[in-house]
C-alpha cells in the first residue's frame, strides 16, 4: 500500500494496456495471412495506443518525483506522497493521456486520407497514418499535435533527468555504503524502465532520414512499441527475491538438462 507498489500497479496496468493494443491484432493477421483491419479497428487502436503510453510517461515522471521525495526529503515523504496526493497525481495521470488522445483521434480521423488506404506497419502508427493525409491543412494541424506531444515528452524527461540530478547529489553525500546501495536499488530499476522507454521513443521518431525502410521502420516500431511493456515487468520483480531464486533454479536446471543431453549424445 505504499506509493511506490500504487504507481507501479498503475504501470504494470498500463504496460497490460500497452501490449493488448497493438499485439493481439497483429499475431490474428499473421496466422490468418492478412493484413486487413477495419476503418473504426484502425481509430480505436490510435485512440488506445496513445492513451495508454501517454499516460504511463506521465506515471514514469511521477515516479521519479516520488523517488525525489523518498529520498531528498525523507521527513515531508508521508506528507508529500500520501494516499491523496497518490490517487490525484494518477488521476491526473490517466486523464492527461485520454484527453490528449481523444483529441489527437478526432483530429486524425476527421480528416480525409485520400493516399490509399495501405498502412506499412503492423499496427496504425501516426507517421503512417499522417502519410494517407490529402489536405494540407490537416497536415499541419496534425503536425501541431506532434509537436504538442514532443515538448510534452521533453518537458517531463527534463522534469525525471533534474530529479536524478537531485537524488544523486543527495546520495553521494550518504556516509553510510549501506545507505547509498539502499537508495541506488531503489532508484535504478525506474532509471532502466525511462532509458528503455524513452531510447526506444527517440530511435523511432528521431532516426535520420538516411536509416528510413519499410522493414527498418517495423523493427524499430516493435521496439518501442512492444519491447518496453514487456520488459518493464522484469526489471521492477528483479528487486524480489523470491523472483531471483526461482530465475537461479531455471537456469541451474537448464545448464543440468544441457549436460545431461551432451553426456547421453557423447554415449
Amino acid at each position: 500500500h505504499t506509493p511506490m507498489y500504487f504507481f507501479l500497479l498503475n504501470l504494470a496496468l498500463l504496460d497490460l494496456g500497452c501490449i493488448s493494443t497493438t499485439l493481439p491484432k497483429a499475431m490474428a493477421n499473421a496466422l490468418w495471412h492478412t493484413r486487413h483491419i477495419s476503418y473504426a479497428g484502425c481509430a480505436t487502436q490510435f485512440f488506445f495506443f496513445l492513451f495508454l503510453f501517454g499516460a504511463e510517461y506521465c506515471i514514469l515522471t511521477i515516479m521519479s518525483y516520488d523517488r525525489y521525495v523518498a529520498i531528498c526529503k525523507p521527513l515531508h515523504y508521508g506528507t508529500l506522497m500520501d494516499s491523496r496526493a497518490c490517487a490525484t497525481t494518477a488521476a491526473a495521470a490517466w486523464g492527461s493521456g485520454l484527453l490528449y488522445s481523444l483529441l489527437h483521434t478526432a483530429s486524425t480521423f476527421s480528416q480525409a486520407l485520400c493516399r490509399g488506404k495501405a498502412v506499412n506497419q503492423f499496427f496504425c502508427e501516426i507517421p503512417q497514418i499522417l502519410k494517407l493525409s490529402c489536405s494540407e491543412s490537416d497536415y499541419l494541424r496534425e503536425t501541431g499535435f506532434i509537436v504538442l506531444r514532443v515538448l510534452a515528452v521533453y518537458g517531463c524527461f527534463a522534469f525525471i533527468l533534474f530529479s536524478y540530478v537531485q537524488i544523486f547529489r543527495v546520495v553521494l553525500r550518504m556516509p553510510s555504503e549501506q545507505g547509498r546501495h539502499k537508495a541506488f536499488s531503489m532508484c535504478l530499476p525506474h532509471l532502466a524502465v525511462v532509458s528503455l522507454f524513452v531510447s526506444t521513443g527517440f530511435l523511432a521518431y528521431l532516426k535520420p532520414h538516411s536509416l528510413v525502410s519499410p522493414s527498418l521502420n517495423l523493427v524499430v516500431s516493435f521496439l518501442y512499441s512492444v519491447v518496453p511493456p514487456t520488459l518493464n515487468p522484469l526489471i521492477y520483480s528483479m528487486r524480489n527475491q523470491e523472483l531471483k531464486d526461482a530465475v537461479r533454479k531455471i537456469m541451474s536446471w537448464t545448464h543440468f538438462s544441457s549436460n545431461k543431453l551432451l553426456i547421453c549424445l557423447y554415449k
